[in-house]
């Protein structure tokens, strides 16, 4: 201990004779002295530049997310761009977005500066815009990569910065790891090139964004609508749809794409209406929880909705709730409203006679079979991927280069959709769009989602799924998750309950040809099973449980016995 409490005095006084450190964030240090504790989270690493980018909370230091961690990483991306693609007639572009967080417009505007710095037109969004638009516009400008400046649904105080490749999808691992390692051989803040705003405007290399941009992605969402007729005919008319953007970036393209295509009862959250960098309405802005949902249940009551939706801060990801035969209003959960869109947009495509024979659905491997036996169903090909949907995203690129197999839709249980081949990232301003429509076309038909849900239950199968989240925090928290990881990989339970492990996938041995990750999933005689997987984004291990009953009594009883025993046998 005497050792590592040596190296983080000498990294922190590294920070404070830095000549290029700003005396704001010397001063932050400085009021730590005698807090060695925080010192040495905010130092005892560097922020890990994963799969993903950079996420972490806000703060000095080199665990910490601020304009020096950012600028550090963007030297590292500035310099794998220029290695990949070399001198070309054009010069290498970046496209940068940012959502409502703290210190997002700095991180986005000093990450810009770092690539015009090195000679690489960074176009810049003026102000914040969803996560799936960054997606599209990469690819609608031809730009080389595109970062986003975001932390997802994480606390007010994280923040984060997420790589895109020239597709449009994030950084897989093999470009990640390039990435890594340039960031890995910058000893000093100096080797970080940047230019001052007005440089890089005066060298053409800091362009502005617009509405042309705005506009284009609008259209581009609109398009994906499988019933236009049907909403220019009243349907949209109908539906009663309360929204909250959870003071996030969804706001305005939402009420856009939805306001384009005829539905005109959308009632705003209004209290969550604006960008609010604290979330101040809500424990944490994530619409896979009921809580972040209380003010729109609330609204819906009072107006009478027929569905609620919400997206998180970046826009990624769509939360929906519906009422149930009770009358009441229910959460659904990603897997359940995966099953439904692709229900939905396979059973509208074969009715118009446009269901590829070669169709695809491209899940996660944590992601239920509910979503796949549908699919499955109207004649499409399944496709597993890992968690992240930088992978389904390379999927489908593969799909657009072989032409072997027509991307249809893909979607994770962490409420991650992708309809249309226009991104490469979730979008929870198209999956708001079809659920609504969704909504609007079986209302026409006198029925509820819930009761779409529950005939797909009884002619697939009730299946029911869980998720518990452990948050170890620090280093002491991350050597927890080790042990843990370690306990189910080197003693594997046999049974669980009175039900024998038919099967351990161990995906850190690189299985049925995906990339190598640390995730355990065991396979159950009965057809349930459960998955262990360190969060990539968040200091917690994710357990992920699943079963597939004869009666929705059952499928509950089942998973409540399989996560009872899971759990037990963690310690938890």
């Amino acid at each position: 201990m005497a050792d590592l409490s040596h190296t983080i005095e000498e990294k922190v006084n590294s920070w404070l004779q830095d000549p290029s450190i700003d005396e704001a964030t010397k001063e932050e240090l400085r009021s730590l002295a005698g807090n060695p504790a925080e010192l040495e989270d905010r130092f005892y690493r560097d922020l890990e530049f994963g799969t993903g980018g950079l996420r972490g909370v806000i703060g000095a230091g080199s665990n910490r997310m601020n304009r020096y961690t950012v600028g550090r990483a963007t030297q590292g991306l500035a310099q794998y761009i220029l290695e990949a693609h070399g001198a070309k007639e054009e010069s290498a572009s970046v496209v940068i977005a940012y959502d409502s967080r703290h210190y997002s417009p700095e991180f986005a505007l000093e990450a810009a500066l770092v690539l015009a710095g090195n000679g690489i037109v960074a176009k810049l969004f003026p102000s914040l815009r969803p996560t799936p638009q960054l997606s599209f516009s990469v690819r609608h400008l031809r730009a080389t990569g595109g970062i986003v400046i975001t932390a997802s649904h994480n606390p007010p105080e994280y923040n984060g910065y997420k790589v895109y490749n020239a597709s449009g999808g994030q950084l897989v691992p093999h470009e990640a790891e390039q990435v890594i390692r340039n960031i890995k051989e910058l000893n000093s803040f100096d080797q970080v090139r940047r230019l001052t705003q007005e440089e890089a405007e005066a060298a053409g290399l800091l362009v502005w964004l617009g509405e042309a941009e705005d506009e284009a992605f609008v259209d581009i969402v609109a398009s994906a609508s499988l019933n236009p007729d049907l909403l220019s005919q009243g349907a949209g008319e109908d539906v009663v749809v309360v929204f909250t953007p959870l003071h996030g970036t969804g706001n305005i393209p939402v009420r856009r794409v939805l306001d384009k295509l005829g539905f005109t009862q959308v009632h705003i959250v209004k209290e969550q209406e604006q960008p609010d960098a604290q979330f101040s309405t809500v424990k944490s802005p994530n619409p896979e929880e009921r809580e972040a949902f209380k003010l729109a249940i609330e609204l819906g009551e009072q107006v009478g909705a027929d569905i609620l939706i919400g997206t998180d801060p970046d826009a990624d990801r769509m939360g929906a709730v519906v009422k149930n035969a009770s009358g009441e209003y229910e959460v659904l959960t990603g897997n359940q409203s995966g099953a439904i869109l692709v229900h939905y947009i396979l059973s509208q495509m074969k009715e118009a006679g446009k269901l590829p024979a070669n169709g695809a659905v491209v899940k996660t491997i944590v992601t239920s079979e509910f979503g796949a036996e549908i699919a499955r169903h109207y004649g499409a090909e399944v496709f597993n991927t890992l968690t992240g949907f930088k992978y389904i995203g390379e999927k489908m690129n593969q799909f657009e280069q072989s032409g072997e197999y027509t991307y249809l839709f893909g979607y994770e249980e962490s409420y991650g959709y992708l309809a249309g081949n226009y991104a490469r990232d979730k979008d929870a301003v198209v999956a708001a769009t079809l659920i609504c429509e969704a909504a609007a076309f079986y209302k026409r038909q006198g029925k509820s989602l819930i009761d779409v849900l529950e005939e797909l239950y009884a002619k697939f199968g009730y299946y029911r799924e869980s998720l518990v989240s452990r948050t170890l925090k620090g280093k002491d928290g991350l050597a927890q998750i080790v042990a843990l990881m370690d306990q189910f990989r080197n003693q594997p339970p046999q049974n669980i309950g009175n039900i024998p492990v038919s099967q351990v996938e161990d995906y850190s041995a690189g299985l049925y040809g995906l990339p190598k990750e640390n995730v355990l999933k065991f396979l159950l005689e009965d057809g349930s099973w459960f998955c262990l997987r360190p969060s990539g984004t968040e200091p917690k291990i994710k357990f992920y449980f699943a079963v597939r009953g004869s009666s929705g009594a059952d499928a509950a009883a089942r998973l409540e016995q399989l996560q009872i025993e899971v759990l037990k046998h963690a310690g938890a």
